[in-house]
C-alpha cells in the first residue's frame, strides 16, 4: 500500500504564496504519477496539477502560470508551489497517485492513492 501525507496548507492573503508538500511511503515513489486535486465546499474535485515519471507536467486551466508541481524522488515527496493565490483557490488540497496512466490523468477516478488533504484558505 501507499500512504500519502500532505502538509503546508494554511491561511494566506490574496497575492501571497504557499508551498504544499506530499510525502509518500509504502511503495516505490518514482514509479507513480503524482497529482494535486482540490475540492471546495459544494464543488466537484478539480484537477490542479500532475507530474509523470519523467517529470512531464500538466496543469488545470485556472492555475496555469501561477502553480508549479515538482517532485523529489530521493525524498519521496511531491510539491505544489502556489504563487499569486486568489480567493477562488480556497479548497482542501489532496495529493494523489497512480501507478499507470499516460498522458497524466486529470480525472480523480483514475487515481488509487489519496492523502487526507490540507486546507488552503485565501482571504481577499
Amino acid at each position: 500500500q501507499v500512504q500519502l501525507v500532505e502538509s503546508g496548507g494554511g491561511l494566506v492573503q490574496a497575492g501571497e504564496s504557499l508551498k504544499l508538500s506530499c510525502t509518500a511511503s509504502g511503495r516505490t515513489f518514482s514509479s507513480l504519477i503524482m497529482a494535486w486535486f482540490r475540492q471546495a465546499p459544494g464543488k466537484e474535485r478539480e484537477f490542479v496539477a500532475g507530474i509523470g515519471w519523467v517529470k512531464r507536467t500538466d496543469y488545470g486551466d485556472p492555475v496555469k502560470g501561477r502553480f508549479t508541481i515538482s517532485r523529489d524522488n530521493r525524498r519521496n515527496t511531491v510539491y505544489l508551489q502556489m504563487n499569486n493565490l486568489k480567493p477562488e483557490d480556497t479548497a482542501v488540497y489532496y495529493c494523489a497517485g497512480v501507478a499507470k496512466g499516460w498522458p497524466i490523468p486529470t480525472s480523480s477516478a483514475n487515481y488509487n492513492y489519496w492523502g487526507q488533504g490540507t486546507q488552503v484558505t485565501v482571504s481577499s
